[in-house]
C-alpha cells in the first residue's frame, strides 16, 4: 500500500491549487480524479473534430492573480485574453451595449437614458468600493466568531478594523447590499428597463433565485470582484479554453514532484481512531496518507465518501440541509462560420463579448417562475460568447465555437431528465438565438447540451450547482459550508476541504484551494508556500 503525505480527491482547479502549494512545501502529494481527464468544471474537450469546447466554466476573471504569480502559471502556459464588452438585444430590434471604454459606454447609455448615464458613474464607484473591501478577505481564513483562540480574535479584529474604516452610511449600505434583491438594488441607480436587466443578469447566474429574491445583489458582487491584468470587474478567455487553467495548475503541481492519477474514483475516506488513514478507491485499492483533502462539495464529501459512523450527527444533519440547488445548463456549439446579428451595426465589436437576449426584468422573473415549477425556461436567460474570435485554437480556420450558459434549468423536470428532454432544452436555447440571428441555425454543425444531470454525472457537481452550494448570506464566510467547519478542517483529524463549498465560494477562483493549503501547512508545521492575502492598503 502506497504512502503519501497528502491525498487530494478531485482534480478540479481548487484541488490542483491546493495540491500545488502542498507539493511546493515539500510534501509527497497524490491527486486522484475519477474522470479520464483533469479539470472538473475547468476543462476543455474536443467532442466534435476540430472544435475545442470549454465544457462547463467558460470565462476567467475570479482566478486570483496572487495564485497565478505564486505558482508561476504563465510559465506553464496560462494566458488570459480580456473580453472587451457585453450587450443585450432588445425585442424591438434595438440593442444595449456596455463597453469597457468609459466615453463610448457613457454615450451608449445616454442613447437609452441620460439619467442612467450619470447614475452609472455612481454605480461603478459603489460596486468598486465593495469589491475592494471583499477582495481583502478572499485569501484569508474566516474567523470562528465563537472561538477565543488568538488567531480567531486577531481575524475578527482585522475584520472590524476594515469596517471601522467605512462611514456609518456605508456600513448600513453594505449590509443592505448583502440582503437586497438585485432588481431593487439597481433601481436605486437606473431607470431604463434594458439597462436594469442587463446589469441584473450576473446576479442570477448559477443561483436558484430570481432577480427579486433577497440576497441576489451579493451574487453580482461575487462576479464583479475579479480582474484581468489589474482591471477590476473585467472578464477574459483562457487561451485554449478553460482547461488551460487546470493544465497550468497541473503543470505547476507536477513540477514540484506531485502525482496525478486519473480514472481513480475514491469510494471512501478511511478513518481509524478519529483520524484519517487514507482512501479506498472504487476498484478496492487502498492508499494511505496522513492528510486527505476533499475537493468535492459538502454533500458529496460528508454524505457519500465518508462513513456516517465516523462523523458527528450534527455534521451529517448540516450536510443534508446544505443548500445546493442546481439551476443552470450549458450548450456548446460548433459553427460553420460567424453568425450575423441584424440589430448590430456592421463590424460591431459587441459580438466579441457577452451577448444576452433578455431585455426586461419581467422576462427574467418569468424564466425563474418556470424553474420553480420544475420546467426549463421557455424564454431562458442566456449568456452567449464566441471565444474563437479571440482564440483561433478553439475552432478550425474560418469556423467558430459558441458557448452558451443558460439560466434556468431544473434539476428534476417532471418525470426526470431523458436524452429527449435534454435535446428539447437545447433546442429551446438554439431557437432563442435564432430569433436574433437569421443564419445561425444553418451554421450549427454540432451541439453539446448539458443539463444539471450531465453536470452532476460527468463533473460531480451535486444537482449541477456550479458554486458547490448557493451563495446566500447564510452560506458565506464563517457559515460556509456550515458553522464550526469554515476553516477548511473536517470533523476528523487530518481531513480537510478545498472546494467551492468552502470560503469564499464558487467560480474559477483558486482561493479555497490556496486557503485550505495554508491551514494544512500550518497544522503540519511546514513553511507556508501560499500567497499573502490581497490588500488594498
Amino acid at each position: 500500500m502506497n504512502n503519501y503525505d497528502a491525498i487530494v480527491i478531485g482534480a478540479g482547479h481548487n484541488g490542483l491549487t491546493n495540491a500545488a502549494f502542498l507539493a511546493k512545501a515539500g510534501l509527497r502529494v497524490l491527486v486522484l480524479e475519477r474522470n479520464p481527464y483533469i479539470g472538473g468544471a475547468s476543462t476543455s474537450r474536443e467532442l466534435h473534430k476540430g472544435w475545442k469546447y470549454s465544457n462547463a466554466s467558460y470565462v476567467c476573471s475570479l482566478f486570483r492573480p496572487e495564485i497565478y504569480n505564486a505558482l508561476d502559471l504563465g510559465r506553464h502556459g496560462l494566458r488570459v485574453i480580456p473580453v472587451n464588452s457585453s450587450m443585450t438585444f432588445k425585442q424591438d430590434g434595438d440593442y444595449f451595449g456596455s463597453y469597457t471604454q468609459p466615453n463610448i459606454r457613457r454615450r451608449e447609455i445616454m442613447r437609452h437614458s441620460p439619467r442612467d448615464a450619470d447614475a452609472v458613474v455612481r454605480f461603478d464607484a459603489d460596486v468598486l468600493r465593495w469589491c475592494k473591501l471583499v477582495r481583502g478577505f478572499l485569501l484569508r481564513t474566516p474567523p470562528n466568531p465563537g472561538s477565543l483562540k488568538p488567531r480567531d480574535i486577531f481575524e475578527l479584529a482585522y475584520l472590524m478594523k476594515k469596517f471601522y474604516e467605512l462611514t456609518e452610511a456605508q456600513i448600513y449600505e453594505f449590509i443592505r447590499f448583502f440582503t437586497m434583491s438585485i432588481a431593487e438594488y439597481l433601481e436605486n441607480y437606473f431607470e431604463n428597463e434594458t439597462v436594469l436587466t442587463h446589469y441584473s443578469g450576473g446576479s442570477i447566474i448559477g443561483t436558484g433565485l430570481g432577480v427579486y429574491s433577497p440576497g441576489t445583489a451579493y451574487v453580482l458582487l461575487h462576479h464583479a470582484m475579479g480582474d484581468v491584468d489589474g482591471n477590476v470587474g473585467a472578464w477574459g478567455f483562457a487561451r485554449g479554453g478553460m482547461g488551460s487553467v487546470a493544465k497550468a495548475l497541473a503543470g505547476a503541481f507536477q513540477s514540484y514532484g506531485g502525482e496525478i492519477r486519473s480514472d481513480a474514483e475514491v469510494a471512501k475516506i478511511t478513518v481509524a481512531g478519529n483520524k484519517v488513514t487514507g482512501v479506498e478507491l472504487a476498484s478496492g485499492e487502498k492508499i494511505a496518507a496522513k492528510v486527505v483533502v476533499s475537493n468535492l462539495d459538502a454533500k458529496r464529501t460528508f454524505l457519500q465518501i465518508m462513513d456516517e459512523a465516523d462523523l458527528p450527527p450534527k455534521v451529517v444533519q448540516r450536510a443534508r440541509n446544505f443548500k445546493i440547488r442546481g439551476s443552470s445548463g450549458k450548450v456548446n456549439i460548433a459553427l460553420d462560420g460567424m453568425p450575423t446579428f441584424p440589430a448590430l451595426p456592421e463590424g460591431s465589436t459587441l459580438t466579441q463579448g457577452h451577448m444576452h437576449f433578455t431585455d426586461t426584468l419581467k422576462r427574467l422573473e418569468l424564466a425563474y417562475d418556470d424553474w420553480k415549477e420544475d420546467r426549463w425556461s421557455a424564454d431562458p436567460y442566456c449568456d452567449m460568447l464566441i471565444p474563437s474570435q479571440y482564440d483561433p485554437s478553439m475552432a478550425p480556420q474560418g469556423k467558430h465555437m459558441m458557448t452558451v450558459f443558460v439560466q434556468y434549468c431544473p434539476v428534476n423536470p417532471d418525470g426526470g431528465w431523458t436524452d429527449e428532454k435534454r435535446d428539447q432544452f437545447g433546442q429551446t436555447v438554439i431557437d432563442q438565438i435564432g430569433d436574433y440571428s437569421p443564419d445561425f441555425k444553418d451554421l450549427v454543425l454540432h451541439a453539446e447540451i448539458r443539463t444539471p444531470r450531465e453536470l452532476e454525472n460527468e463533473i460531480g457537481l451535486t444537482e449541477g450547482n456550479i458554486f458547490q452550494g448557493e451563495l446566500t448570506f447564510d452560506q458565506l464566510a464563517f457559515n460556509r459550508p456550515f458553522p464550526g467547519y469554515a476553516q477548511y478542517r473536517g470533523p476528523v483529524k487530518g481531513m480537510y476541504m478545498s472546494g467551492s463549498s468552502t470560503h469564499p465560494g464558487g467560480g474559477v477562483m483558486g482561493a479555497p484551494g490556496a486557503n485550505s493549503a495554508r491551514e494544512i501547512l500550518k497544522d503540519l508545521r511546514k513553511p507556508d508556500t501560499t500567497p499573502e492575502a490581497y490588500s488594498d492598503d
